[in-house]
């Protein structure tokens, strides 16, 4: 039979062991960024944005005209923005996402997700 004063040394030791592991876990989740795009003269800036997984992107319109930002496969889309106006995404995973303006085609940019 153990000794239960060996056995809740033995707890204690386990869990300190694994305290680095939470740790680190927990302070890489808490270094997700935000990054943020700004629409201005009938562009997107920065056009290429590279981000890394749970990253946070706003895009916030400073031009008159209403823009949007709108994923090319429909993952994604913000909805058209009045002057001033702001919207926010999360992303997960991995990959590259080309967007375009709605109204304005010509308009495009790309996050690609690491």
């Amino acid at each position: 039979m153990t000794n239960p004063t060996r056995r809740n040394a033995l707890r204690l030791g386990a869990s300190l062991l694994a305290l680095p592991i939470v740790a680190a876990s927990a302070n890489a989740a808490s270094h997700s960024t935000s990054h943020t795009v700004v629409i201005k003269g009938m562009k997107f800036t920065p056009a290429d944005l590279v981000i890394n997984a749970s990253d946070t992107v706003m895009w916030i319109n400073e031009d008159s005209t209403r823009h949007s930002a709108t994923d090319l496969n429909g993952a994604f889309d913000t909805g058209l923005l009045s002057e001033g106006a702001s919207a926010s995404l999360s992303f997960g995973g991995t990959g590259t996402f080309g967007y375009r303006c709605t109204p304005h085609g010509s308009m495009r940019g790309t996050i690609t997700i690491n």
